[in-house]
């Protein structure tokens, strides 16, 4: 099991508020995944998952790769299949990735 915790300072009306922002990862035998923190699915197929999470884009990689519980709302995502990669990247977004895959398709 992996958790991974981040302490994030909030900034309201010029006031500093220090708010602690969890991340809770959890992946069995590399076929079972359980994450909270997510905040948005940017995209998805059988052979990767990217989402934006309170601790930047995360890049899921594997074989067979389905999300079998996603609630935004509440922040958690469930996958099931083969995972061989998990990979964070800072200073990008996963949102918009869809479309722009969609709109190159309609042209």
């Amino acid at each position: 099991m992996v958790n991974i915790y981040e302490k994030e300072l909030i900034v309201k009306g010029g006031e500093s508020v220090d708010q602690s922002i969890t991340q809770k990862l959890t992946l069995v035998d590399r076929k079972q995944l359980e994450l909270e923190g997510v905040r948005h699915v940017g995209s998805f197929d059988e052979r990767e998952i990217v989402l934006d999470t309170t601790m930047g884009v995360l890049y899921l990689k594997g074989e067979g790769l389905h999300i079998s519980k996603l609630n935004l709302d509440e922040g958690t995502l469930s996958v099931q299949g083969y995972i061989n990669t998990l990979e964070y990247k800072e200073g990008k977004s996963a949102r918009g990735r869809g479309r722009n895959m969609l709109s190159r398709i309609m042209k």
